[in-house]
């Protein structure tokens, strides 16, 4: 089995690390740093409608030469476009800026009032084959558990916050036992976990970077992350993951940090109150 590989619910292959894009910088930034992260063996971008770097991002893909099968592109809907209309526009504005005729996954960005018709919307679009798989981001079990009511397919994907500070065991039970693959934004915490004196022993012990030991332990417990960096040294060394093993007593001491602490400035509401930000 390739471990560089994930298959989701519906069989479709998505890669076990991504490259993030929040605050990617403008355009022409954009574009050279995702061709770098692409050239060095990226496969999976990240980015969202809500970045606002879309148009940057499909410059990027087109300069990489690299054949747009084999990249897995994942935006995401912004709240003011929920509704069923609205998504289907939003998905079709998305599909112009990246200059791609589909999605690979298409997410929900954050839970909302109108998340059964945003959803339905999201069907259609997998249906029609405009996306290959649908998602959802920041969803708690309970509004999964709500989903549930009103869908016909499930999602395939929840990401949402997740570092050794804050590791949501009880959010990657359910998925695993509900077939949704868990996909973490800001792996890493920021970088607010550089300074942890466990990591740094343990990054000590496997001679790999803090990053590396913390993003090899989400992927051992069936995560996908999606680091970002703009820095060309540190983006290859956060692919550099696959060539070691943490062992599971030490995976037990990074577990052992769960705070539940968060670098999101409101958190995630268990109502699906629309989010005003």
């Amino acid at each position: 089995m390739n471990k560089k590989i994930k298959e989701l619910s519906n069989n479709i292959k998505m890669p076990a690390i991504g490259f993030g894009t929040y605050k990617s910088g403008n355009e022409d930034e954009t574009a050279e740093i995702v061709s770098y992260a692409l050239k060095v063996g990226y496969r999976q971008i990240d980015t969202a409608s809500f970045y606002g770097n879309e148009i940057g991002i499909g410059k990027g893909i087109k300069n990489s030469g690299i054949d747009r099968e084999e990249i897995f592109i994942v935006t995401k809907i912004w709240n003011y476009d929920h509704g069923y209309e609205n998504t289907i526009k939003a998905c079709n504005e998305s599909l112009k800026k990246l200059q791609v005729e589909y999605l690979d996954l298409y997410l929900i960005h954050w839970p909302n009032e109108l998340n059964a018709e945003t959803w339905r919307a999201l069907e259609y679009l997998y249906k029609c084959g405009k996306v290959k798989a649908i998602g959802v981001c920041n969803f708690k079990i309970g509004h999964l558990e709500e989903l549930k009511k009103t869908a016909q397919i499930m999602p395939m994907v929840n990401q949402i916050e997740i570092h050794p500070l804050s590791n949501k065991e009880g959010m990657l039970q359910y998925c695993q036992n509900n077939n949704i693959q868990l996909v973490a934004w800001s792996p890493i915490m920021r970088g607010r976990v550089f300074s942890n004196e466990l990591i740094i022993g343990l990054s000590e012990k496997y001679k790999k970077t803090i990053a590396q030991i913390i993003l090899r332990w989400h992927v051992q417990r069936g995560v996908i992350p999606i680091p970002k960096s703009s820095n060309k040294e540190r983006i290859k060394e956060n692919l550099n993951i696959f060539d070691f093993e943490i062992s599971n007593e030490d995976m037990k001491i990074i577990n052992s940090l769960n705070e539940g602490d968060s670098v999101s400035v409101s958190g995630v509401p268990d109502n699906t109150t629309y989010l005003k930000y």
